[in-house]
């Protein structure tokens, strides 16, 4: 049987009050008039609604322009300072905590090394609710005004209870070795800030897709290249996740059946060639690059740095087969989504992206159906090295929007915005 859904009063009062704080928070000041005009909403729901809005707090006036005859038009804005959000990166090789006015402008930020504990749960836990509190002390502002945390993830993110409860989000991330971490309820007992977890390649296209290179696109796949790979698939102007939302691990399809060990137990995958690990672990083995720092980012540096300098045959072999695997597989991207753009970002891309991009687009040339790639362009990121975070505050920021502002419970965690 159909189910049919029935919207009350409450329901339809929120849609507009979301509908406007999204036209007013992404296009900036605009008159009552415009907001109407934009989003077809009637001049009296508009004057309602915005009447609402400012006895909130959450919009004012400023400024006005000339109108065609008539009175000047009052210009309203989202009110700058209304809350704060939060931004974590669990990474490969650290947690990284960030703390953002409502214009996304970082205003304090902390690197926190995993040293030896790994991925440990208890010790990742820690870490993040320490950053939480350095980021909010460094600051200076009050707990309170902070909206929301967001965590991009290594692995799936699972909400394997009812919507809304994060203590019931469990993260599987063969990966690190998380096998349903139950994290939102493992943090509740560190803070009682609302939760948003969501994997990490999510909360990068997110980001991208709002602020950065994906802007404008309606199709379009972010790609994250750092330690690993992977990717957030948009159609229609919002994230594909699958059944269970596991789709974008595209650091895991296979490029050689039978190939590397891959760090999530099989062989051949994507990221066993051309993620940042795999790259550097492969060039101390085969070359020069055995005497190089053990640190990812470092040897990674070092790698290009030996590449460009022309004097390490090995490094260099390494990254004109880096460029070929990604275009090829990009080249698949291409004709299983027909996306209009493919944005390379994570810090290892943008890191190579500005020697290997031509090649890149190359290689995806040679191997995708002509048609469909001539539709699609290549290019890198444009939010810089840590764009999982920034998309990880997205996520309360998402919440804040389509809520219309009205602010989340303190007990529990809510679930990342489908």
């Amino acid at each position: 049987m159909v189910q049919r859904s029935v919207q009350t009063v409450r329901d339809l009062r929120r849609s507009s009050r979301s509908t406007l704080l999204r036209r007013l928070y992404f296009e900036g000041r605009t008159s009552r008039q415009q907001l109407g005009h934009a989003t077809g909403l009637s001049a009296a729901t508009v004057s309602n609604v915005v009447g609402e809005l400012m006895a909130d707090g959450l919009v004012e006036e400023a400024g006005s322009v000339d109108s065609a005859g008539g009175r000047p038009r009052i210009l309203l804005q989202v009110k700058p300072g209304i809350g704060h959000l939060v931004g974590v990166d669990v990474g490969e090789t650290q947690v990284r905590v960030g703390l953002y006015d409502l214009a996304l402008t970082e205003l304090a930020a902390c690197d926190q090394p995993l040293s030896d504990h790994g991925h440990d749960v208890g010790h990742v836990v820690r870490l993040i609710l320490a950053g939480l509190a350095e980021v909010i002390a460094a600051a200076g502002v009050e707990e309170r005004s902070v909206l929301g945390v967001g965590i991009g993830v290594p692995g799936i993110v699972e909400q394997a209870g009812p919507a809304g409860d994060g203590r019931c989000v469990l993260v599987h991330g063969p990966t690190v070795g998380w096998d349903a971490v139950p994290l939102g309820r493992l943090l509740r007992a560190g803070t009682d800030l609302p939760l948003h977890i969501d994997n990490g390649a999510k909360t990068l296209g997110q980001a991208e897709m709002w602020f950065g290179a994906g802007r404008g696109a309606s199709h379009a796949v972010i790609a994250l290249f750092g330690s690993g790979v992977g990717a957030c698939v948009i159609a229609n102007g919002t994230p594909y996740r699958g059944a269970t939302s596991s789709a974008g691990e595209w650091g895991h399809t296979k490029v050689h059946v039978g190939g590397r060990l891959c760090r999530c137990g099989a062989r051949g995958c994507l990221e066993a060639y051309v993620g940042a690990e795999a790259l550097v672990e492969r060039w101390r083995a085969d070359g020069p690059g055995a005497a190089t720092s053990a640190d990812e980012k470092a040897g990674l540096a070092a790698l290009l740095a030996a590449a460009e300098r022309g004097d390490d045959p090995v490094a260099d072999a390494l990254l004109c087969e880096t460029a070929e695997y990604l275009g090829a597989s990009i080249a698949d991207l291409i004709n299983l989504f027909n996306p209009e753009r493919i944005v390379i970002g994570g810090w290892a891309g943008l890191l190579l992206g500005p020697r290997l991009l031509p090649a890149i687009q190359q290689s995806a040339t040679t191997h995708a159906f002509g048609f469909p790639r001539a539709q699609t362009s290549i290019e890198l990121g444009l939010l810089g090295p840590d764009a999982v975070t920034l998309g990880a505050a997205t996520l309360p920021l998402a919440r804040f929007l389509d809520s219309g502002g009205v602010p989340a419970e303190r007990e529990g965690s809510v679930p990342s915005p489908r």
